[in-house]
């Protein structure tokens, strides 16, 4: 069988084009594998849950019957610390659940803006 001389280099050509569409769509292009897009969807959720949950938090705060000593509690600890002091108030612990969630402890240490008042 003849072969035309123009297929040897058009096969080599779609080859290297071929490798260069999927290095520049990966590095440039935005392009993701599929646990790439699916661990960006689970920490999309994941904020979007915490958020959901802030206002929660804040009522649990405001109607906490010890809400200024805690304040005051928070206030005084170093920035570094204060969620943890969230935590240990209670206010980031979901009702039905048992352990306080950090994500939302800063979320709602955010919102409630202890410096500001």
């Amino acid at each position: 069988m003849n072969t035309p001389e123009w297929i040897k280099p058009g096969i080599y050509g779609a080859l290297v084009g071929g490798a260069l569409v999927g290095i520049l769509g990966f590095s440039v292009g935005g392009w993701v594998t599929g646990g790439t897009a699916n661990d960006m969807a689970m920490e999309m959720s994941r904020d979007d849950v915490v958020a959901s949950m802030v206002p929660v938090c804040l009522d649990m705060a405001q109607s906490d019957p010890a809400r200024a000593s805690k304040l005051a509690t928070i206030r005084d600890t170093s920035t570094f610390q204060r969620r943890n002091a969230v935590m240990e108030a209670g206010w980031a612990t979901m009702p039905g659940t048992e352990t306080p969630d950090r994500d939302l402890a800063l979320a709602c240490l955010t919102a409630l803006d202890v410096d500001a008042g």
